[in-house]
């Protein structure tokens, strides 16, 4: 689903230089039109029809195999040097012949499943600064295989991608050797992977599987894919980017929010970042990828994976290709790995794997010319493909988004009125509520158009968020609409001056108040709320962290505005303890709370 976010629009540059891509096309007409939604879907439609949700997941946990994911890492590896500008006439080195490579292996899948999975390459221009690897190919193409829905009348696409392109400690070393292991090959063999497992089906809305490059030199691929669609007027209901996904191992280094300590081991743990705040359109598709999960899966298992939704869009100064998507107003999200082996750094004595020539395979232990001991854990990366593709099958799946009207009546009941689509009727629809957390408090299943007392887990004075998904006749739910704002009772308050009280020596008048972060106790991150019926303290207004006996730890502004203000706090794997969150206003402590890091 496309939303346009104005305010939240960003600017990326990398390496001080714009970036523009010219001249995009799409090699087959076929798939072209597949993706504009002009095609007949009879002429895609599998053998056998899969409709019910039960029977994919599990299919999709018995189907994956990090034997295949193991095997196009070796591949990936085999090419030396995937850097966008290296070479594109070899067969067996360099980044044509892995993306030919990449094209071979949609093409086997797509043999193997009727002929339905279509892949292209979309072709672009992109002449680099003389700044940037000047003087090296301008002609770049990202992989794309296609598996066309059996729907139009609403035609959408679901985008799962990743970069195959690799880099050295200099991102313009196009001759030595450049294995990209864990950035990024393991979140292109993950692409491949569901590439070749979910073209067996046939799901309403059309997926796309995206092996990118250029995503080293500044989201290149990933740019010149969104404004193609963009160009085009395609709607896209969601975007997943899968990048550094299949390590396991804590470096010395790694990108805030961190990991606890160099060579901590975490294999059961996915972080899954998106922009904006608690109720943006890419935190309810990271709710919705988690609902799936816990509730197509977790039972199934043999390991269960810990699946964690972020504040930010990505770790602290670093970026990926979901945001050539989000910047211009697609849904997207990155999901990757918990623990991060380097920071990226081009310092000199930088240890880690990241960004560098030691992000191979792993190591030849017994000198037989195969290597025993991997860098990443394949079984990890399944679990993360699982994960990936079952999100894509539900949401390919299922109807489209319902709208609907919700109506707060007393302390604890909410009435829900729902309007599908073209007037269709569904069997059921699913309620979300959410209180100020990431996570949705209660999920609730409820059947008609209109829910007369459906309740709510907060009592009076409680602001919380409502959204709402349709549920057709297989059991299979939609994604779930914007959010939103419920209160059983107005808790700001936006009262006129009052001559005698001044301001600036009572905030509290004007309705200002901070309430307990959420999650508390916290592991990596946690939401502070601040209330306020005013836009008068904006700019004079920051919150500070202490301890317990007064030391200051940090300080950040705040721009306080009139109504609901949530902010994200990053404490990454500090020490753990009891910290004061104080809200000042002018240079003194209005309000204090208690925040509790687990570590």
């Amino acid at each position: 689903m496309k939303f346009l976010l104005p305010a939240l629009l960003l600017t990326i540059t990398w390496g001080g230089s714009t970036y523009a891509q010219s001249n995009m096309s799409v090699s087959s007409a076929e798939v072209n039109q597949i993706l504009l939604g002009t095609y007949t879907p009879a002429n895609y439609r599998a053998s056998a029809i899969i409709t019910d949700p039960d029977l994919i997941s599990t299919e999709l946990l018995n189907r994956i195999s990090t034997d295949s994911l193991k095997a196009d890492l070796i591949a990936f590896a085999g090419f030396k040097n995937r850097n966008t500008f290296s070479d594109t006439v070899s067969t067996t080195r360099g980044i044509g012949a892995a993306r030919r490579w990449v094209y071979s292996k949609f093409m086997q899948y797509s043999a193997a499943n009727d002929n339905r999975l279509k892949p292209a390459y979309l072709w672009f221009d992109y002449a680099p600064s003389s700044s940037s690897c000047s003087g090296t190919n301008n002609r770049q193409a990202d992989v794309i295989a296609v598996l066309p829905g059996s729907q139009i009348n609403n035609p959408a696409l679901i985008i799962i991608e990743g970069h195959m392109d690799s880099r050295n400690t200099s991102n313009c070393d196009v001759t030595g050797s450049a294995p990209g292991i864990g950035d990024n090959a393991t979140g292109s063999a993950l692409v491949m992977e569901l590439a070749r497992v979910l073209s067996k089906y046939t799901f309403r809305s059309t997926i796309v599987f995206s092996v990118n490059t250029g995503e080293e030199q500044g989201l290149l691929g990933a740019k010149a894919l969104a404004n193609y669609l963009d160009g085009k007027n395609v709607t896209i209901k969601a975007v997943n980017n899968n990048d550094v996904s299949g390590g396991v191992f804590c470096g010395h280094t790694s990108s805030q929010p961190s990991c606890p300590f160099y060579g901590n081991i975490d294999s059961t743990d996915i972080r899954i970042f998106s922009r904006g705040d608690v109720n943006s359109p890419h935190k309810q598709w990271a709710r919705y990828i988690k609902l799936q999960y816990k509730e197509q899966l977790l039972n199934q298992v043999s390991v269960p994976m810990n699946i964690n939704i972020m504040e930010n869009e990505d770790r602290t100064g670093r970026g990926g290709d979901h945001q050539a998507f989000t910047n211009i107003g697609y849904t997207g999200v990155r999901l990757t790995q918990a623990n991060e082996n380097g920071d990226g750094s081009t310092d000199p004595s930088y240890l880690d794997r990241q960004h560098n020539v030691r992000d191979s395979l792993g190591l030849d232990k017994n000198n037989d010319g195969t290597v025993d001991s991997f860098y990443i854990n394949p079984n990890y990366l399944a679990r993360n493909a699982l994960i990936n593709g079952n999100s894509l099958a539900m949401v390919a799946l299922g109807p489209d988004t319902v709208n609907f009207t919700p109506t707060g009546l007393t302390s604890n009941l909410v009435r829900v009125r729902f309007n599908p689509p073209n007037g269709v009727s569904y069997p059921a629809y699913r309620v979300a509520i959410r209180s100020d957390s990431n996570d949705w408090d209660s999920v609730f299943t409820v059947t008609g158009t209109t829910v007369d007392t459906l309740t709510v887990p907060y009592g009076t004075n409680a602001t919380y968020y409502i959204s709402a998904a349709a549920v057709d006749a297989n059991n299979t739910e939609s994604q779930f609409a914007t959010e939103f704002k419920v209160q059983t009772k107005l808790v700001v308050l936006a009262l006129p001056p009052d001559p005698s009280r001044p301001e600036s020596s009572d905030p509290e008048y004007y309705g200002i108040k901070l309430l307990p972060n959420r999650p508390n106790p916290f592991d990596e991150s946690t939401l502070i709320t601040i209330t306020s019926g005013t836009d008068i303290f904006y700019g004079r207004t920051m919150l500070q962290f202490a301890t317990l006996d007064g030391r200051v730890l940090s300080r950040m502004q705040v721009p306080l505005k009139k109504g609901l203000n949530q902010i994200p706090f990053n404490h990454g794997f500090a020490a753990g303890g009891i910290y004061i969150c104080s809200l000042i206003i002018d240079g003194l402590p209005i309000q204090s709370t208690k925040m509790i890091f687990r570590k």
